[in-house]
């Protein structure tokens, strides 16, 4: 099996919370990741969005372009319009070879709404679970025909949060949308990364390794406080630095066979915080998990 080690920029620019960003530039984000050992970044607020400019900037750095976020609407908006605003993403996501675009829903969401406790997240009956689901997964086939897949994302603060509505929107979609597995958002959740692994194995796609300080979430007043209040608190981190079991999840996510994209993404205050310490945290960890999983890692 083989895997490939990618990170999110927004260890070093966090694009709801300014205030936890680092000063640099894209060139040293990708230089400080790859000195760690990644050989992938998704895509961040300060890359350019023409290929010819991309390109040049990925090849110096010696990495590849590994997924991006898209801020999807479906829940609110028509599938036309949100096909109107991911096809110039689509065409630079195919320009640079990128595996895949996460989907993200946006429509009634608050996880960018610090004065929107926990608590408040959107809730769909069952019956516009299903709908919600039908039309994700025809995006999601449309996205495929114009030659790049999606890959969905639960989320905390977002339609599919906990792991029950994972399992109706998996029941309800089809596998015209792949899903992308975040450890850290689905046990912010409450739920159980290994049975979600058991459950949906056959369409995980992408995998986002977020680890999570499990007494700050344990802390925290969903009543009260907000994603972007418990991001401040720390509730993210690296693998490695944190509370879940990394050997334990690679492991189950070898069982079935996945191979692909393993990609850190763990929000958090560079300040206290080091992207480079972190990066070095986190590949350790990953390559112990990985190398014990039985994965060639591609360097």
């Amino acid at each position: 099996m083989e895997a490939k080690l990618g990170m999110s920029p927004i260890a070093w620019w966090n694009d709801d919370l300014p205030q936890l960003s680092d000063d640099v530039s894209l060139e040293e984000c990708l230089r400080q990741s790859r000195s760690a050992g990644f050989v992938g970044m998704e895509l961040g607020q300060r890359f350019p969005s023409d290929p010819s400019e991309m390109l040049p900037i990925l090849r110096a750095a010696d990495v590849t372009l590994c997924g991006g976020w898209f801020h999807g609407s479906l829940s609110t908006e028509s599938l036309e319009a949100n096909k109107d605003r991911i096809q110039p993403m689509i065409e630079l996501f195919k320009a640079v070879d990128a595996p895949c675009i996460v989907y993200g829903e946006g429509g009634r969401s608050i996880q960018g709404e610090q004065g929107t406790p926990l608590a408040k997240k959107p809730v769909l009956s069952d019956d516009e679970m299903a709908a919600y689901a039908r039309k994700v997964t025809a995006f999601g086939e449309w996205a495929a025909e114009q030659g790049m897949p999606l890959a969905y994302h639960h989320h905390m603060g977002a339609v599919v949060q906990f792991e029950h509505e994972i399992d109706a929107f998996a029941a309800h979609s089809g596998e015209g949308i792949p899903l992308l597995f975040d450890a850290g958002h689905l046990a912010f959740a409450g739920g159980d990364p290994l049975r979600m692994i058991d459950n949906h194995h056959a369409r995980i796609s992408h995998v986002h390794t977020k680890d999570i300080r499990q007494p700050v979430v344990n802390a925290l007043d969903f009543e009260r406080d907000s994603f972007l209040d418990a991001v401040i608190k720390g509730a993210f981190t690296v693998p490695g630095d944190g509370s879940l079991d990394f050997d334990a999840i690679v492991a189950r996510l070898g069982s079935y066979g996945y191979e692909g994209w393993f990609v850190i993404e763990a929000e958090q205050d560079p300040k206290t915080a080091p992207p480079l310490e972190m990066a070095h945290t986190g590949y350790a960890a990953l390559m112990k998990a990985l190398n014990a999983a039985g994965y060639e890692v591609v360097q």
